[in-house]
């Protein structure tokens, strides 16, 4: 991440958003754990570089980065484990149920606080506004190719408010803890270079 200086506007054509679930209750067996991917989503990084922190132990980047999801978007993509493998009715009822416990036209947004880099990656913190509250969110990076990041933190839907999605009388849920996985390929220029 140090080596990173200018702008970039990313989206779906340079990279994914993916939310991983998995299942709780005593039904939890039949369920499947979700891959799920925000299929509408922007981002803009602005990097002028890494500095010493102050503090003598490392770098930060002077950069930001904002990221807007939108959250009606949501795709079923996978459904690991279960009785029985996903069909297009349970992809659909699952995109349903999200909307429902999410509300119409959800949005997410993040804005980052603090950069830094590391070593094959680093870390960005910030803040993740969801469901109308706002939380301190943590994002390993990892570089594993020139230009290609990948990152990956935990949300608790419950500090948002959310109640994770339960069926069958209780006997068949989500873990109230959902990882959000990125990935994105940096453009070889930044905006506005040729």
């Amino acid at each position: 991440m140090a080596g990173i200086r200018g702008t970039y506007d990313l989206g779906p054509g340079t990279g994914r958003v993916l939310v991983k679930t998995g299942r709780v209750g005593l039904a939890a067996r039949v369920g499947h754990d979700l891959t799920l991917e925000i299929t509408q989503w922007s981002a803009r990084i602005h990097a002028e570089g890494a500095a010493p922190d102050g503090d003598g132990g490392g770098q930060v980047m002077a950069a930001t980065i904002a990221v807007e999801m939108d959250l009606s978007s949501l795709a079923v993509r996978e459904g690991a484990g279960g009785a029985k493998p996903l069909v297009d009715r349970d992809r659909a009822e699952i995109q349903k149920n999200a909307r429902k416990i999410l509300g119409p036209g959800a949005k997410a947004s993040f804005a980052s606080s603090r950069v830094t880099p590391s070593s094959g990656g680093g870390t960005i913190e910030g803040t993740l506004t969801l469901h109308g509250t706002s939380r301190p969110v943590r994002v390993q990076v990892s570089n594993p190719a020139p230009g290609q990041y990948r990152g990956s933190a935990t949300v608790k839907q419950s500090d948002f408010g959310i109640t994770p999605y339960s069926g069958f009388f209780g006997a068949l849920g989500l873990r109230d803890e959902v990882t959000v996985e990125l990935e994105v390929n940096l453009p070889d220029n930044p905006n506005g270079r040729p």
